[in-house]
């Protein structure tokens, strides 16, 4: 007796068994998209956040959106991921710079746009400085995130409050 003859015509030897679960494997690897825009750390700790009753594009759309009105150096918006940053800025006339990113006057922003609950999104918008060079260090090491009473940063935290007041019941959290 063959093997199709004892299983009814099935086929279900181990040749095909594999064949079956690495045709799965590929079509779930090429239905994947392993890459964000999103850069791979976290927001500075203390930085204004808040929930809103919108999706994660939405938000992203609403809030850069906002940003651009505040006439902030807008360089990239991700809806997909969630994501807004700004390039570096000069706090006094919100123009990107080139020069040496050192001190409290020239800060970049940056946003991320999280899925909470259904239909919900959590907003966190970093607003980070450079107090130092340091060649041993990465840029991002180097980042802190501006006092609460910097220009920018409160302008940040206005932007919170006033997105949660927007598409929220709840307050922002600073």
């Amino acid at each position: 007796m063959t093997s199709s003859s004892t299983n009814g015509g099935r086929g279900t030897g181990n040749g095909e068994r594999s064949l079956r679960t690495l045709m799965l494997v590929v079509a779930v690897l090429l239905g994947c998209k392993a890459t964000t825009a999103r850069p791979y750390f976290p927001p500075a700790t203390g930085a204004p956040q808040t929930e809103i009753e919108l999706d994660v594009k939405e938000a992203t759309e609403a809030l850069a959106d906002v940003l651009k009105g505040d006439s902030l150096p807008v360089v990239q918006v991700v809806l997909r991921d969630g994501f807004v940053e700004t390039a570096w800025f000069e706090t006094e006339n919100k123009r990107a710079t080139h020069g040496r990113r050192l001190g409290p006057d020239v800060v970049q922003v940056r946003a991320w746009v999280d899925p909470s609950r259904p239909g919900h999104s959590r907003i966190v918008i970093e607003t980070v400085y450079r107090p130092l060079a340091d060649p041993s260090l990465s840029g991002r090491e180097l980042d802190r995130q501006v006092a609460p009473d910097h220009p920018i940063g409160k302008r940040m935290t206005e932007i919170i409050t006033q997105l949660a007041k927007l598409y929220s019941s709840e307050p922002a959290t600073p």
